[in-house]
C-alpha cells in the first residue's frame, strides 16, 4: 500500500519555510480580504521588526509601516491561509533579532523634524467663497460698465462749444547737482 500525505493546510509550508523572514526585511504582505461575496487582496508592506516561534506551526512576524504619519504594527501568522503571498523586497543586516527600538526611534525622528518646521497657515478657498468671489467681480464689471455708459451719455448731453479746457502751470526750478564740485 501506498501512504498517501494528506494536507491539514491549504498554505505550501515548505515554501513559506524557505522564505526564511527576519527581522530588517522590508517585505510586503498580500492579505486575502472577504467583503460580502468578493474577495480581495490587500498589500501591507513594510519592516519587519520581529519573527517569532521559528518555524512551528504558530510562527508569526511583526511588519510595521508608516501610513499618513502614523505607525502601524501588524502581527502575521506565518502558516496562515489568509495571506495569499509575501514578498521580500529588500534585506537589511541588522545586529538584533528584534527591532522593538525602531518604534521610539521613529517617535523620536518626528518630534526633531516638528522642532524645526515653520508654522503657517495656508488654506484653499471652498467652493461656495469662490462662487462669492467670482459673482462679485461679476458684479463690479457690470457697475464700471454702467458708469462708462452715464459718462459717455452725459458727454454726448453737452453742446461742443461749451466744453472746458483747464489749464496746469507749473513752475520749473533749476536743479542742484547732488555732488559738489570743487573749483
Amino acid at each position: 500500500m501506498k501512504s498517501e500525505t494528506i494536507p491539514f493546510s491549504p498554505v505550501n509550508i515548505e515554501e513559506r519555510k524557505k522564505l526564511g523572514i527576519r527581522a530588517g526585511d522590508t517585505v510586503r504582505v498580500w492579505v486575502k480580504i472577504q467583503e460580502k461575496d468578493k474577495t480581495r487582496l490587500q498589500a501591507f508592506e513594510g519592516l519587519v521588526l520581529a519573527r517569532k516561534h521559528g518555524n512551528e506551526p504558530g510562527a508569526t512576524f511583526t511588519v510595521r509601516k508608516v501610513a499618513s504619519g502614523v505607525g502601524v504594527e501588524r502581527i502575521f501568522p506565518l502558516y496562515s491561509p489568509i495571506l495569499d503571498k509575501i514578498e521580500i523586497l529588500k534585506r537589511s543586516k541588522v545586529r538584533r533579532s528584534k527591532l522593538y527600538f525602531i518604534r521610539e526611534k521613529v517617535a523620536r525622528e518626528i518630534r526633531r523634524q516638528t522642532r524645526k518646521m515653520k508654522i503657517m497657515s495656508l488654506t484653499t478657498k471652498s467652493a461656495t467663497e469662490e462662487a462669492d468671489r467670482i459673482k462679485r467681480e461679476e458684479e463690479e464689471k457690470i457697475k464700471i460698465a454702467e458708469e462708462a455708459i452715464k459718462t459717455s451719455e452725459q458727454k454726448e448731453e453737452t453742446p461742443v462749444g461749451t466744453e472746458t479746457i483747464e489749464e496746469t502751470t507749473e513752475e520749473i526750478t533749476e536743479a542742484k547737482p547732488l555732488v559738489e564740485t570743487k573749483k
